[in-house]
């Protein structure tokens, strides 16, 4: 059995508020949903995200803030998307950095306190 990549479900107070910063500041692309329903849909490329409002969470009592990390492929990458991000107006909690654990990453955060830890790993090359 190979596992696909999973889905996190990330708690937003309003699932249409937090999908629209998704996609205008973080360059995802709304899918289907919105608050009314309580869940949305979003992704950007092979990443899928599910943005769920406290209604919705209810019957299981999951809460937030929660923390996404999100594997790029170089340190490159990091930093582009960092750019890319920045220009967009996103809130930025870090700036990218190489770690002494091995990782170059920055911190991202939504609307609702969420965390995105964008990183790449490299502890097998440059």
């Amino acid at each position: 059995m190979i596992f696909p990549a999973p889905v996190p479900e990330i708690p937003a107070a309003d699932a249409g508020k937090a999908a629209a910063y998704y996609v205008d500041a973080l360059g995802f692309k709304l899918d289907w949903g919105d608050n009314q329903g309580g869940i949305a849909g979003i992704s950007r490329g092979n990443c899928r995200l599910f943005l769920t409002n406290r209604a919705f969470r209810q019957s299981y009592g999951n809460v937030g803030p929660i923390v996404v990390w999100l594997n790029l492929e170089s340190k490159g990458e990091v930093d582009e998307l960092f750019a890319e991000w920045k220009a967009a107006r996103a809130r930025l909690v870090s700036e990218p950095a190489d770690m002494p654990w091995k990782l170059r990453e920055f911190v991202a955060a939504d609307l609702d306190g969420n965390l995105i830890r964008v990183f790449y790993d490299f502890r097998g090359g440059a």
